[in-house]
């Protein structure tokens, strides 16, 4: 099998792509913890190779089957005819044999909003697009349960999202054990929609005032409340790391929620207090999980942030507002 990281793997993508070896130029774009990613260019063509590993790049084994990879391609082309054009990138091969498939590139002066963030620029159009692009697919995806059938093995969650995040912040607090235990069992029995598993602001690529949402690795049908909660806790991390820019943050966060909602059919008024028991579970885990925050290194601000974490897990607010208000002060 062909690695991405291999000096083979040049002809490999010049012969997938039609063009020759010596046109084409290549950029490792890391691929976090989980998988090759590589940005690939011939003259004004541009797209993006990824190729799914098995054993993840942190300090203690995590495992993950690398046929995740088939699902995440499925997803992309599930969701694009429900989503506004552009909000996810279109699939140009895919190549099950190795793991990998090819998608359209976003434009080359695309950020991350994670970047943006960490610097303390809060736009709230791109909280509320944040909102919107959730409540969309959650919304549509509501409205297919077809989609169950094949998005419904809840195993890549497990091994991606459950283990690392709760179960293992769990072990290293037991006094918090049958908060996590009980969370996990109502996240797992609440099957509703399509559930991206990692909507976080690293994944939300800026295009102006457009977003892009891509890495559908952790994607399954189950429980829209962890999405919501997933980007919610990031935007509280950031808020606690970055206290001047804490108000701002405080306030796209009431943003995403607001047009989250709007986005939302009736009968989603449980989405919010739901995420809200998560959110607790969430942050103590971007602590004391196994893929802590890596810009949170001062141990008094982790100190601050357990203490606030146990708080919301103890005591789960009724709203992010709430939540907010409750963990910065």
């Amino acid at each position: 099998m062909l690695e991405l990281d291999s000096p083979d793997a040049r002809s490999w993508l010049a012969r997938k792509l039609g063009v020759p070896p010596i046109s084409l130029e290549l950029r490792s774009l890391g691929g976090g913890v989980s998988n090759h990613v590589i940005l690939a260019e011939c003259g004004e063509s541009r797209c993006v190779i990824k190729q799914s590993l098995e054993r993840l790049r942190v300090r203690e084994e995590w495992l993950s089957r690398r046929e995740r990879i088939y699902r995440e391609c499925a997803a992309l082309r599930a969701v694009a005819p429900v989503l506004p054009r552009g909000a996810v990138p279109e699939i140009v091969f895919e190549d099950r044999a190795n793991f990998t498939f090819a998608m359209e590139a976003a434009p080359a002066n695309a950020i991350p909003w994670k970047s943006e963030l960490l610097s303390g620029e809060v736009r709230q159009e791109l909280a509320q697009e944040a909102g919107r692009l959730l409540g969309a697919w959650i919304r549509e995806s509501a409205r297919r349960p077809e989609w169950q059938a094949e998005f419904g093995d809840l195993t890549v969650f497990g091994e991606l999202r459950v283990d690392p995040y709760y179960r293992s912040t769990a072990a290293r607090h037991p006094a918090l054990r049958e908060r996590f235990t009980k969370l996990i069992e109502e996240c797992l029995q609440r099957r509703v929609s399509l559930v991206h598993g990692d909507y976080s602001p690293k994944n939300l690529l800026v295009r102006g005032r457009a977003l892009m949402v891509i890495d559908w690795e952790v994607v399954h049908w189950g429980d829209p409340a962890f999405d919501a909660a997933f980007l919610s806790n990031h935007l509280l991390l950031k808020a606690a790391f970055l206290p001047e820019a804490a108000g701002r943050l405080s306030s796209a966060a009431v943003e995403f929620w607001r047009a989250l909602h709007d986005a939302l059919a009736d009968g989603f008024d449980w989405l919010e207090p739901a995420a809200m028991r998560h959110l607790g579970c969430l942050l103590m885990a971007r602590i004391d999980g196994k893929s802590p925050a890596e810009y949170v290194r001062d141990e008094d601000l982790k100190a601050r942030i357990r203490g606030a974490a146990e708080g919301l897990i103890l005591n789960p607010p009724a709203c992010a507002a709430e939540a907010f208000q409750r963990a910065l002060t």
